[in-house]
């Protein structure tokens, strides 16, 4: 872990898993937006990725002036490890650890959180690195949790598989140790990794905790797991056979349902985009007193600006603007404009987003493009500006199996292009309508399908292409609902008064 930037010492520290500076879009997006709408505030952000070699060499943003520190930390990069000491270890000490195991499975939501682990001190000091590598209790700790929990698997690799689980928990609290005194608040955008570091700081700084969830975490954590398409895991080799995978699997995925809670147990608000990602957090152990929902909010004067650069006939443009990975299921979009262009010959369909993330996958993409004779009618165009692709295009498309609240939707809206969308995330509020009775009278802004239903997103794409006044009738409510519901200057005026309140608080 290093520092990399810093002037000044920030007000708002935000630690950013896998996404500002390095990763564009998406969250990434939300923390630039924020950092720069709100520049009486002065802002950190605590990176933290996989492995430094896949990311960029340069961050993709430039830094406003009041990103004043950066420091990254990359989990699965090798470091320097501790000596290899046979030390006995403190059976106190895993008597803790059981009980952190215990609070894990807990139902209740209100149970307060094990007060021995609070602070950094026992991560650093009375349960550090040593102590969990090579201490004889470890080995004993270890051994009698897989008689217990799994004997029916090789040892070896739940050995493995538990150190692996457990080895980033030190690189957060030495992170957490170098930045504590930076930042009087903590802004997480999620629970997982980020959300974890800030309930160690939290804790052990007696600092205020803001958790704004874009997606549930833990949620598409399972999906990656599951689905076996998160490259960290993938290059841990964990997951071997199919009985071991299974457990293996399930192993992560009771770890990140863990330091949720712990997230949720801590952080206050506990903030969501739209309000189906609220009832999920609570559904999660979080205290539904301390829920809150803000959704984004897009910049309508320079998007609504595009709108008279587009054509006066419905351009046959279908885009997809994200990256070219498996959890946007951008294969089920490749099928569906199969279908598509067997109804309207001179359709075609843009793919805007890096390819980068997952190699493999990507490269699955243009093969499967090429089996459906596709190759004339799909462009990988890569990273664009939005304001020159939405002018050309007359539909926006998400074909996703998890999302948050997707930022180009509402800024698609802006420009004037309806949308045909998976029924993930908020997408269903954002087209049809959410609870607000009036943002519900102003009708359709497009189409909601099931996740991976082909045909359904084609019949969408073909209505929407073929019958103009459908496609004006869904242009007038997009436009209609994010001008009244979704402008950044709402999410940034509601975020001020959230930052306000909290600064207030400490004063008290």
């Amino acid at each position: 872990m290093k520092v990399v930037h810093h002037t000044d010492d920030p007000d708002i520290l935000i630690p950013a898993e896998g996404t500002y500076p390095y990763v564009r879009g998406g969250v990434s997006s939300w923390i630039s937006q924020l950092i720069s709408g709100l520049p009486q505030y002065k802002f950190g952000i605590a990176f933290i990725g996989s492995k430094r070699e896949e990311y960029p060499k340069k961050p993709l943003y430039d830094f406003p002036e009041n990103l004043v520190y950066m420091v990254e930390l990359f989990i699965f990069d090798k470091e320097h490890k501790p000596t290899v000491d046979a030390v006995d270890g403190d059976i106190k000490t895993f008597e803790y650890i059981q009980k952190l195991y215990s609070w894990f499975r807990e139902d209740k939501t209100d149970s307060p959180f094990p007060k021995e682990i609070k602070g950094l001190d026992f991560y650093l000091n009375r349960m550090d690195e040593s102590s969990f590598l090579y201490s004889r209790e470890s080995w004993y700790f270890i051994s009698n949790k897989y008689k217990e929990n799994c004997p029916e698997s090789p040892f070896i690799d739940y050995f493995w598989t538990v150190r692996s689980i457990h080895l980033p928990i030190w690189k957060m609290a030495k992170l957490a140790n170098l930045i504590g005194d930076k930042g009087t608040i903590i802004h997480s955008p999620s629970t997982g990794y980020a959300g974890f570091l800030a309930t160690l700081i939290s804790y052990d700084k007696k600092k205020p905790f803001i958790l704004t969830e874009h997606g549930i975490y833990t949620k598409e954590r399972k999906i990656d797991i599951i689905s076996n398409s998160l490259s960290a895991y993938k290059k841990l080799e964990l997951f071997r056979e199919s009985s071991q995978e299974e457990y293996t699997q399930g192993m992560w995925v009771r770890f990140f349902e863990g330091i949720g809670k712990m997230s949720y147990n801590r952080a206050n608000p506990i903030l969501s985009l739209f309000s189906v990602a609220k009832d999920t957090q609570i559904s999660y152990g979080a205290n539904p007193d301390r829920c809150r929902v803000i959704p984004n909010g897009v910049d309508i004067k320079t998007l609504e600006a595009t709108r008279k650069h587009r054509s006066t006939t419905i351009p046959k443009v279908i885009t997809l603007i994200g990256r070219v990975v498996s959890i946007k299921d951008i294969k089920s979009f490749i099928r569906a404009i199969r279908i598509t262009v067997d109804s309207i010959p001179d359709a075609e369909a843009w793919i805007v987003g890096p390819q980068s993330e997952e190699r493999e996958y990507a490269m699955e993409c243009r093969e499967l493009i090429s089996i459906l004779d596709l190759n004339d009618k799909i462009k990988f165009l890569g990273f664009q500006n939005i304001v020159d692709i939405l002018p050309k295009s007359g539909l926006l498309t998400l074909t996703s199996i998890s999302e948050g609240m997707p930022l180009v939707i509402l800024e698609g809206f802006a420009a004037g292009v309806p949308c045909v969308s998976t029924d993930v995330g908020s997408c269903r509020e954002l087209i049809y309508g959410g609870e607000n009775p009036e943002d519900r009278a102003l009708g359709r802004a497009g189409k909601v399908c099931q996740i991976a239903n082909v045909t359904e997103l084609a019949e969408g794409y073909i209505e929407f292409l073929t019958d103009e006044k459908r496609w004006l009738e869904a242009q007038k409510v997009a436009i209609e609902r994010v001008s009244r519901f979704y402008t950044q200057n709402l999410f940034l005026d509601n975020y001020r008064k959230i930052y306000e309140e909290t600064f207030r608080g400490i004063e008290n």
